[in-house]
């Protein structure tokens, strides 16, 4: 993050990544290199690590494995080993075997990538307990917006709403500050959740409607019991990228609310399994389809 008063060069990078705009992130990045006026070698790399970012949140493994190497910088190496995590499930236990070494010994707690993607690694492991030991060694805004969403996971609003509170006095204005208030109000509920429902739509017609933005939106709908309302946010989202996954999730939610037929949320569960099945709500999924399957023949007429 810039200095107070300072300029950041990366601010559009940033804030479309963070709004979920992976492909005007990647594109902004571009324009960076190309421009007439380079930038200095720091905004450089810094710019690389958001653009890799942005292929892995497009799923676009590959594209990261290729182009970073073994003399790329220690952030892009911590980048790429999200990647690989993510496109190679048969290796996940290696890999958070050579995780748990790299944190066990001495780590670079300034280079707040490798701590942010470690952490992102257990949180998808479901170790928030070591996720947590990853984010406290840092300052960064962007830790503690994951502090926040961890901490909200484990029905923590009380540990949340401190993070929460750390983020404001840092910069209260930051896009990552704004998302994280949203994400808490809409775990407080009540009151909180037409506030929350601001928020998104602010930054919304701010910058751009985003499948994250929509699914904040859709999400303090449902809340609402405003399923209408929320089937129309999230045929937007649907429209913008038909495979997202928390598209999916919510849209499989929505269709028990409004008693659709089951084949309608049937077939996005189908779609989600095809195109995500190592998504934590996917794996939770099939976990309970096979203990139902277990207990079912239990009670089999013989």
């Amino acid at each position: 993050m810039a200095a107070h008063g300072e300029v950041d060069e990366l601010f559009e990078i940033k804030n479309a990544y963070y709004l979920g705009n992976f492909q005007q992130c990647i594109t902004e990045v571009q324009k960076l290199k190309e421009a007439e006026q380079t930038p200095n070698s720091d905004v450089r790399a810094d710019a690389e690590v958001f653009m890799y970012r942005a292929y892995i949140a497009q799923r676009k493994f590959g594209v990261v494995l290729d182009e970073i190497h073994s003399a790329s910088s220690p952030e892009l190496q911590a980048v790429k080993m999200l990647a690989d995590y993510l496109a190679s499930p048969g290796k996940c236990d290696t890999l958070i075997g050579d995780l748990d070494s790299k944190m066990s010994s001495s780590v670079d707690i300034t280079n707040n990538t490798f701590l942010l993607m470690a952490a992102s690694i257990y949180f998808h492991e479901q170790n928030t307990d070591a996720a947590l030991r990853c984010l406290n060694q840092s300052e960064s805004l962007e830790c503690a917006a994951l502090s926040v969403q961890i901490h909200l996971k484990m029905d923590r609003v009380d540990l949340a709403k401190k993070e929460l509170k750390r983020m404001q006095e840092q910069d209260d204005d930051a896009t990552l500050t704004q998302l994280a208030q949203a994400w808490f109000n809409l775990a407080v509920g009540g009151e909180k959740l037409q506030d929350a429902y601001y928020i998104f739509q602010e930054l919304a017609d701010k910058n751009a409607s985003t499948p994250l933005l929509l699914n904040g939106m859709a999400a303090a709908y449902i809340h609402q019991g405003k399923f209408d309302e929320a089937e129309g946010v999230l045929q937007e989202a649907i429209d913008k990228d038909s495979n997202n996954p928390e598209t999916l999730i919510n849209m499989i939610v929505l269709s028990q609310h409004l008693g659709k037929a089951p084949e309608v949320s049937n077939r996005y569960v189908s779609q989600l399994k095809d195109a995500h099945n190592s998504h934590p709500f996917v794996k939770d999924y099939l976990a309970k389809e096979t203990e139902f399957e277990r207990l079912a023949t239990q009670y089999v007429s013989s």
